[in-house]
């Protein structure tokens, strides 16, 4: 269960995210996905904060590591930079992609990851890179489809099989979502809880 949520800090590189991570020994979770894919609306409608995180309609505005803290120190959300925006200068793309790895690489607090995927669209290379990356570095993760509300149940049924399929996972490991209607949120919420309850942190 949610109860609180608050905006922390906006981190523009690893030394500050070390930093500002010793002050805190609760777990991290984590919310990954390309530009566009709806993460700021998807942390919106998990914490119930209609402006917590800040959205946009243009594409690659997520450029930091963004914290949250939920239920007064419980977990932190961390917000990462979304990847494969093409309209941003390479020197940009390999800022967010070293602050992306690097986060990955240095946290010794991430206890899972929520891998966000459009369901209007098969996943790409960078998603399906996303994910490989994740199971090959035993990082658990589940998948959240984002967008549900703009297909019908028939579509989605069959764009969860079809992103199942491409990211070769099981597709009871995808969560479908709408930040419009609040769909999949208490699902969202309840494996958070376990994820939490089983994490031993």
């Amino acid at each position: 269960m949610i109860r609180s949520a608050k905006f922390i800090k906006s981190l523009a590189d690893l030394k500050t995210y070390k930093t500002e991570s010793a002050n805190y020994d609760c777990p991290e979770i984590c919310i990954a996905g390309r530009s566009n894919v709806g993460k700021s609306s998807f942390i919106n409608m998990l914490t119930g904060r209609k402006k917590l995180a800040k959205t946009s309609s243009t594409p690659g505005r997520t450029r930091l590591l963004n914290l949250f803290d939920i239920n007064d120190g419980e977990f932190i959300l961390v917000d990462l930079p979304g990847y494969g925006y093409a309209k941003a200068s390479k020197a940009e793309i390999e800022k967010w992609s070293r602050l992306t790895d690097g986060y990955f690489t240095e946290t010794e607090k991430l206890i899972h990851t929520f891998a966000l995927v459009d369901i209007r669209h098969e996943p790409n290379a960078l998603d399906k890179q996303m994910i490989s990356y994740l199971y090959n570095a035993g990082r658990p993760f589940t998948i959240a489809a984002t967008k549900a509300d703009k297909l019908s149940r028939a579509q989605q049924d069959r764009a969860r099989r079809t992103i199942a399929g491409a990211l070769k996972v099981g597709v009871d490991n995808i969560i479908l979502t709408s930040a419009e209607t609040g769909q999949g949120r208490d699902e969202i919420i309840k494996r958070i809880d376990q994820i939490i309850e089983t994490s031993g942190v």
